[in-house]
């Protein structure tokens, strides 16, 4: 007998006909992503939502050809302990970022990540454009990018103390509920699927507060 299909949670942006990007905020589909060294590792394509709890959660990143020659192995210890190993397949050039983890540069129009290198994306398992996108999944990302890293040098240590100064100086944070607004969808609780996704995005990674523009 074969299993049930695990209900889907995550919903790229075009697929919900109720959801666009809210007035006053730039739209940063199409975008430069750029790594800790502010290498470029893709663009953004699309924004994922959540609609258990009403926000948007990742984005989804459009590999660049670095990242893919690379040629990197997958970091990561799969959920499911039938899965021997991740190994990214010819197709595969997307990547999800978790919103907490990124800023915006909305003079030159890129968005960008103090905290992942262009290894570990390179090492992080990609997926096919529009694929369906299951918790296995999103805890491969996260452990990839949670990892601990070699320590930063004294460079970089010295630009990500000034970084931490600016962000912390930055009045204006943006919060997830301004990147997408709903004007149809019922957001009442008693709506919401009992799926632990609270409890699951309640973690740094998916802080809203850190998507903030950079003036």
């Amino acid at each position: 007998m074969s299993k049930k299909p695990k209900e889907k949670h995550l919903y790229y942006l075009n697929e919900l006909k109720d959801y666009k990007v809210a007035g006053g905020y730039p739209d940063i589909r199409g975008w430069e992503v750029r790594d800790s060294d502010k290498r470029v590792v893709g663009k953004v394509d699309n924004l994922l939502v959540n609609r258990n709890i009403d926000r948007v959660v990742y984005l989804d990143i459009d590999v660049d050809q670095t990242i893919i020659d690379a040629r990197h192995d997958p970091f990561g210890t799969p959920a499911d302990p039938e899965i021997k190993e991740f190994v990214n397949e010819e197709g595969e050039n997307h990547l999800i970022i978790p919103i907490g983890l990124v800023d915006l540069d909305e003079d030159e129009k890129y968005v960008f990540t103090n905290r992942i290198t262009h290894k570990t994306f390179a090492e992080t398992k990609r997926i096919e454009k529009g694929a369906h996108l299951n918790r296995d999944y999103e805890e491969a990302v996260l452990s990839s990018y949670t990892r601990k890293t070699e320590p930063l040098d004294e460079s970089h240590q010295k630009r990500r103390k000034e970084e931490d100064y600016a962000d912390n100086s930055v009045a204006n944070r943006w919060d997830d509920d301004h990147i997408v607004e709903d004007e149809n969808y019922d957001r009442e609780l008693s709506k919401r699927n009992q799926t632990g996704d609270e409890a699951f995005y309640d973690r740094e990674e998916f802080d809203g507060a850190n998507f903030r523009k950079r003036d």
